[in-house]
């Protein structure tokens, strides 16, 4: 169905023609600021847009309705009018009793979702007492060395009532396992967990480098956990696809939607390859995308998302059920655009980007502290940014209608623009062989430093102003509070670790290691059986890492030039 009527459109057009002379006078007084606009991309943005910008615009097939395929104004009918998004605050710092407490606190002032970040040593599959751990216990997040620590960090939380998302890839299964068996150990059955798992492997060699194995058998564990998932964790995602972290590293907005879906798509061909059915598994794949500062290209980006992923699924994987077809998506507001410079500033940029996701149809949100360019977030800076999301939500009015920028012609034409892009991206992955041959030979890893270098150009010419970093600039120093961490909590961690290593069956764990061992080096044994078992006679993580890395080795990224 067209939009627009031929008639109509000329008579348009010629209007169009007679403003320019409009526009020229007001020119002549008030010159434009820039010679030349663009989004954050690079994509040109024009001074005014018309019904003449999407004339060639099928509102069936590209807009639709909310809830509809192709999904471009949402996922769901009714939008934020009938449930809110999740409001999940991502939160982990120092021992598990730190941000356990940390977790009640904001679930008494209104949080509805969790999110666990851990730290350094965990995140690269090291316990706390490791030498590669020294210095770095609970600076990023909280540490987790065996299943007594993930029953701490989860003692009294309302597993079986809210959904968890826990931030970790290449030791994702052993962490998913740790949870699973904590659960239980309390009543809750697998079949009754719901969460989000964030194991995207692919990003970390494209983008944030946290990466352990080589790439082909990190596929095949991330493959088991989607496998696992299928059959036995229908309320899980056991795959939380991640552009933020591909957009922290320097990336466009349209890089960050090309190269997150492209890595999507990947992962359900290793699955197909792995025999399960299309629809048995697609609908539980989320995606995890940045809120940058451009309001209308973040929103335009989440559209194209919804859009392009829905297309492919059905007509590239031949996906029956309308759920496959959805893109659901958590976001998180730019930790990158956060400045140690007028931190206070923080707060407004936090909010018009939290203001883009909810725009854009975000299932679930976080929103980053003022304090983040500075420290972990403090219990007055992260209570300011969860109050942001309950403004938006209860005083906005932004959530009465779905879909209110549907049918904006700027926005409208920004999203087939930036969907085009993505296009153009994903032909040159496939010449380039597909995402592993891609990542391989550094092609992600280019485009994304090409983009960084030219990003900080224009913010050195002050063509970009970050206020109060290159313009807007005082003397005077904002202060705020900042965390004070527990000064015994690695050694109170370590003394735990100690403890279950000394009171544990360590022969049943030395038979769980050997399993698991053998596994691995089976190309046709999923790994989430034996991981499991091991975790519940109390193997750490780092044990239970070492077999995997002496089974498959660590990967050396190549030198990209």
């Amino acid at each position: 169905m067209a939009l627009f009527d031929h008639e109509a459109l000329t008579k348009l057009q010629a209007q169009e023609q007679a403003w320019e002379a409009t526009r020229a006078k007001g020119l002549e007084r008030f010159p434009e600021r820039y010679a030349e606009f663009s989004t954050m991309s690079g994509v040109p943005v024009q001074g005014l847009y018309t019904p003449l910008d999407i004339a060639e615009m099928e509102y069936g097939d590209t807009v639709g309705l909310p809830g509809e395929y192709p999904f471009t104004r949402g996922v769901h009918a009714t939008g934020h009018r009938g449930k809110l998004w999740t409001m999940r605050m991502f939160a982990g710092f120092g021992s598990a009793e730190e941000t356990n407490a940390r977790f009640k606190y904001l679930l008494a002032n209104g949080q509805t979702g969790l999110s666990i970040a851990f730290d350094m040593p965990t995140l690269y599959g090291y316990d706390t007492d490791a030498p590669e751990a020294e210095g770095e216990f609970g600076l990023c997040g909280v540490a987790v060395s065996s299943l007594a620590d993930m029953e701490l960090l989860l003692d009294g939380l309302p597993l079986g009532d809210i959904t968890t998302s826990m931030t970790i890839n290449s030791p994702a299964a052993i962490v998913w396992a740790m949870y699973i068996a904590a659960a239980e150990k309390r009543g809750i059955g697998r079949a009754k967990l719901g969460g989000t798992l964030q194991n995207d492997i692919l990003k970390e060699y494209i983008a944030q480098k946290e990466f352990i194995f080589p790439p082909r058998p990190s596929m095949r564990l991330v493959t088991d956990t989607v496998e696992f998932a299928a059959q036995q964790m229908p309320l899980w995602n056991p795959i939380s696809v991640s552009g933020y972290h591909i957009r922290e590293a320097g990336s466009t907005a349209v890089q960050e939607l090309a190269f997150t879906l492209a890595d999507g798509l990947e992962y359900v061909r290793w699955a197909v390859g792995r025999g399960l059915a299309v629809d048995d598994f697609a609908p539980r794949i989320s995606f995890f995308f940045n809120a940058h500062n451009d309001f209308f290209e973040e929103i335009a980006k989440y559209r194209a998302a919804r859009r392009i992923w829905a297309r492919e699924m059905k007509e590239t994987f031949g996906a029956k059920n309308p759920r496959s077809w959805l893109l659901r998506f958590h976001a998180q507001t730019a930790g990158v655009s956060l400045t140690a410079q007028q931190p206070l500033n923080n707060v407004a940029r936090v909010a018009v980007q939290a203001l883009a996701a909810v725009m854009g149809g975000a299932q679930s949100l976080h929103t980053n502290s003022m304090d983040e360019a500075l420290a972990l977030p403090s219990e007055e800076a992260v209570t300011v940014a969860l109050r942001t999301q309950q403004i938006l939500a209860h005083e906005s009015g932004v959530t009465n209608t779905v879909d209110p920028l549907g049918g904006s012609y700027f926005v409208e034409a920004l999203t087939n623009e930036v969907e085009r892009q993505a296009y153009t991206y994903f032909r040159q992955i496939d010449e380039h062989g597909g995402v592993l041959h891609a990542l391989e030979e550094g092609f992600f890893q280019r485009e994304i430093t090409e983009a960084a270098v030219r990003y900080q150009r224009e913010v050195e010419a002050k063509r970009r102003i970050i206020v109060g970093v290159n313009d807007y600039v005082s003397g005077e120093r904002q202060k705020v509070p900042i965390l004070q961490m527990d000064v015994e909590g690695c050694a109170r961690q370590i003394r735990r670790l100690n403890e279950v290593r000394s009171t544990r069956d360590n022969r049943a764990v030395s038979g769980r290691l050997q399993e698991l061992a053998q596994a691995a080096r089976q190309a046709d044994k999923n790994l989430m059986l034996p991981i499991l078992e091991a975790v519940k006679e109390y193997a750490t993580l780092q044990e239970m890492m070492d077999v995997l890395r002496d089974a498959w080795g660590i990967y050396e990224e190549p030198v990209i030039l």
